[in-house]
């Protein structure tokens, strides 16, 4: 296809993926699940696993392999925008007011799910195909580790929102708790990407580059953005000026840790920490937060999709094993997340909110997965695996979460 051809494409694409993205999210809601959960399940059924399957001749026609590229590019952009935003509303201050209950869940909801994956990835890794041939043992330990960890952190704190809990005892304690596991996943899986290439000189490019990136942003960064912080609050809005020189910002702290061998997502999150809570970052999400997930965000849950071919699992032993997977993720995250939260004096019924939520693995998960996939560390048969162990522990947690705090009186958000 030429350029041409490609571009002319992709607008259809965009009206088809967000168009369906929409139906598929509307039934989400109607059934009582986020935005994200009929995303999440429409990048499926657009993808080889449904549409694929039903018109395998149509669907090549509207997501050819030459059409890809410019498909990736793009959700690339709308994932860093997105984790900046998730950044800029990151509250470091939570951590502080609930700090050993966080940690204890934190550290629980690490370790468990970490060590099933890591032992799951050791046992199984010899006898089905779940690494590249270039994935060390230890690696793919690490990346299963990572990802049985992480947490769906920005679907946590929307479902707190909306229960109106922000502010509650439940509400800071599972976002501290969610933010502190992120943060380890985030740095694991750092290691796994910087590690990946054998060279012990990529490592500590990568590690060392990241270190002085968050110093450069500590020291630059964060002075110049409260300055333009200031200048915005003065002028009782944000101009043209200051949101594409934000933006350029963002773009070039993903640009670095990109190019340093972490991911893109690293520095647009980093510096989105050090954005000044106030009038500033309520600004920033004004502007940027509906076009990112009503626009660009719904392209990576569809690429993730033309990426998961769920016909690589449909035999016996392999089903065995994406269940076995789905087992011990729940187990190790859920079970462990509520347990620490009990023993540290949270009510059963809080300590198992708190569970559900933690559980959650959504769009994070699907980040993380995505990494390991382009960089050839897993096989498409593992990505779909993990994909439907996202997928279901995603379901799960509103319901689960519904559940568990039936009969407890509504808050309305504020």
């Amino acid at each position: 296809m030429t350029p041409f051809e490609i571009s002319v494409l992709f607008f259809l694409q965009l009206a088809v993926i967000l168009g369906f993205c929409r139906m598929v999210g509307w039934v989400a809601a109607r059934l009582g699940q986020p935005q994200v959960v009929g995303e999440m399940i429409a990048g499926v059924i657009l993808g080889p696993s449904v549409f694929g399957a039903l018109a395998p001749a149509l669907q090549a026609a509207l997501f050819p392999p030459a059409s890809k590229p410019v498909l990736f590019a793009v959700c690339q952009l709308g994932l860093s925008v997105y984790m900046f935003l998730v950044g800029v509303e990151f509250d470091a201050g939570l951590i502080k007011s609930r700090f050993r209950s966080a940690a204890a869940v934190s550290i629980s909801g690490i370790l468990a799910p970490f060590a099933l994956g890591a032992a799951a990835a050791w046992l199984l890794a010899p006898h089905w195909p779940l690494f590249s041939e270039k994935t060390s043992a230890w690696e793919g330990m690490l990346f299963m580790g990572a990802a049985m960890s992480i947490t769906a952190f920005p679907m946590l704190a929307r479902i707190i929102y909306e229960r109106g809990l922000t502010g509650t005892s439940l509400g800071t304690l599972a976002l501290a708790a969610g933010s502190i596991d992120d943060a380890a996943a985030w740095c694991v899986l750092a290691i796994v990407l910087a590690s990946f290439a054998g060279n012990p000189l990529v490592a500590v490019v990568a590690i060392g580059g990241g270190l002085a990136y968050v110093l450069v942003v500590w020291l630059l960064g964060a002075p110049l953005l409260k300055f333009m912080a200031a200048k915005t609050e003065k002028r009782g809005g944000m101009t043209h000026a200051m949101l594409g020189t934000t933006l350029s910002l963002v773009m070039l702290g993903a640009w670095f840790t990109d190019r340093i061998g972490i991911y893109a997502v690293f520095g647009a999150f980093i510096l989105g920490v050090a954005v000044p809570k106030g009038f500033f970052a309520q600004a920033l999400h004004k502007h940027l937060e509906k076009m990112t997930t009503a626009f660009l965000l719904p392209l990576f849950f569809i690429y993730s999709g033309l990426n998961t071919k769920i016909g690589l699992i449909i035999s016996p032993h392999l089903l065995g094993v994406t269940l076995l997977l789905l087992f011990l993720a729940i187990a190790g995250k859920g079970v462990a997340c509520a347990t620490a939260a009990w023993l540290n004096g949270e009510s059963p019924r809080e300590a198992l909110a708190i569970g559900t939520l933690m559980n959650a693995r959504g769009l994070m998960e699907l980040i993380i997965l995505n990494i390991g996939l382009e960089h050839g560390v897993i096989t498409p048969t593992l990505f779909t695996m993990l994909v439907v162990m996202a997928v279901v522990t995603t379901l799960m947690a509103t319901p689960a979460f519904n559940f568990v705090r039936r009969g407890e009186p509504e808050i309305t958000p504020a």
